[in-house]
């Protein structure tokens, strides 16, 4: 389920959310993923390919699909208790927006 979605984002990007160029960095317990959004596209490699993302999250494929496919919105509980982590949760806002998933 998680491999599709990460495979299926290059084609769900919208253009223009980023002014800049912007990694991202997740770990979904065994899953492991790098995406590179520019103004104009999206690319998603497995592992970490960039050294210095500019936002990393850490949660469980349980709770990442639920943010996915449920469009539910993690609050500050969930940052505090653990259940997800993030060193810019602001730029995780971004990437949701950038394929279409309005909070």
């Amino acid at each position: 389920m998680l491999d599709s979605i990460f495979t299926k984002l290059p084609e769900s990007f919208v253009t223009g959310t980023f002014s800049k160029p912007t990694s991202f960095y997740f770990s979904l317990g065994e899953i492991k993923k790098s995406v590179e959004c520019t103004a104009d596209s999206c690319t998603v490699t497995d592992g970490r390919s960039v050294d210095n993302v500019d936002c990393v999250c850490k949660t469980s494929q349980e709770f990442f699909l639920k943010i996915w496919e449920e469009n539910y919105r993690p609050g500050m509980k969930d940052f505090m208790t653990g259940t997800i982590k993030s060193n810019n949760p602001g730029a995780l806002q971004d990437f949701l927006r950038s394929f279409g998933k309005e909070g």
